[in-house]
C-alpha cells in the first residue's frame, strides 16, 4: 500500500527545484539537434564507440562515475523506455515525470533533514553521506540520451541510488555497491547494472565472496524482483518515513 499523501509541512523538508521551461531544440554544425541543455547528439556507431571504451574503463576502474555515467547512457536504450513506461501508469511515478524533482544540496534542507528523528528516511539518508563522505552533487548530468523525457529517468535513477543504499543498508565499499548493483540490475534491466553486478565480485577476497554468494546476492535478487519499481516512489516526500515501513511498501525484505 501506498503511504497517506503528505502535508505541506512535510513535503517542505525538499525545496523544490522549478522545472526549467522547455528550450527550443537546438541545431548543431552537422544537423542534428539539441535536444536538452548539455545534451551531445551521438550517432548508433558514435555510442557503439562510447560503449566499449567506458565499459572497459569503469571494469577496470568502477569508481569513475564519469565512465559508468556514459556506460549507462549509451547501453539504455531498451531499459529506460520500459522503465518510463512504468512510472507513467503509477500514479506516483507519473507525478514524478511531471515534475521533475531533482535530489541536490540546492533542493535538500540538510539541516532539518539531519534533525529527523533515527530510523526515518531523511535522518538515515544524511548518515549515510556523511558516513560515506558523499554528495548527491557528484551524479553527472545525462549528456547521450537522445530523448528528454528518458535523459530525466537515467538521471533520477542515478540522483536515488544512494537512496537505494540507504533503503538496503549497503556501505559504499566495493562489497556494498555490488548488492546494490545485483538489485538494481534486476529493477531496472539496465546493461550498466548488469555489468556491475556480474563483473564487480572479481574485486573481493575469498570471505566476501562466500557471504556475497551465500546470502547477499539471494536477498538481493529477491528483493527487486518482489519490488515495485524504485523510480515509482517520491522519496522527497518520503523524509519523515522510516526506513522500515518503507521498505515495507516497496517490498524490500530486510537485511540479513
Amino acid at each position: 500500500l501506498r503511504a497517506p499523501p503528505l502535508s505541506a509541512g512535510r513535503a517542505g523538508l525538499s525545496r523544490a527545484e522549478p522545472r526549467a521551461e522547455e528550450e527550443p531544440e537546438q541545431e548543431e554544425a552537422d544537423g542534428s539537434f539539441q535536444l536538452y541543455p548539455g545534451h551531445i547528439p551521438t550517432s548508433p556507431l558514435q555510442k557503439a564507440l562510447l560503449a566499449a571504451g567506458s565499459a572497459v574503463v569503469a571494469l577496470c576502474d568502477p569508481y569513475r562515475h564519469d565512465m559508468v555515467a556514459v556506460l549507462g547512457e549509451t547501453t539504455g536504450c531498451l531499459a529506460l523506455p520500459n522503465l518510463r513506461d512504468k512510472m507513467k501508469h503509477d500514479p506516483e511515478g507519473y507525478r514524478i515525470l511531471q515534475e521533475r524533482p531533482r535530489i541536490r544540496l540546492s533542493t535538500l534542507d540538510m539541516d532539518r533533514l539531519r534533525g529527523l528523528p533515527d530510523g526515518t528516511l531523511g535522518r538515515e539518508y544524511v548518515r549515510f553521506l556523511e558516513d560515506n563522505k558523499v554528495s548527491p552533487d557528484t551524479r553527472m548530468p545525462a549528456k547521450f540520451v537522445d530523448d528528454e523525457e528518458l535523459a530525466y529517468v537515467i538521471q533520477r535513477y542515478r540522483e536515488v541510488h544512494d537512496l537505494m543504499h540507504t533503503l538496503l543498508g549497503m556501505p559504499t565499499n566495493m562489497l556494498g555497491e555490488v548488492v546494490v548493483k545485483w538489485f538494481e540490475a534486476i529493477q531496472t534491466g539496465l546493461p550498466m547494472c548488469v555489468l556491475g553486478a556480474a563483473f564487480g565480485p572479481i574485486r573481493l577476497n575469498a570471505r566476501k565472496l562466500q557471504v556475497l554468494a551465500t546470502e547477499l546476492v539471494p536477498w538481493a535478487i529477491r528483493s527487486g524482483r518482489n519490488a515495485s519499481c524504485i523510480l515509482n516512489v517520491y522519496y522527497e516526500q518520503r523524509w519523515e518515513q522510516s526506513v522500515e515501513s518503507l521498505r515495507e511498501e516497496i517490498g524490500i525484505f530486510p537485511p540479513p
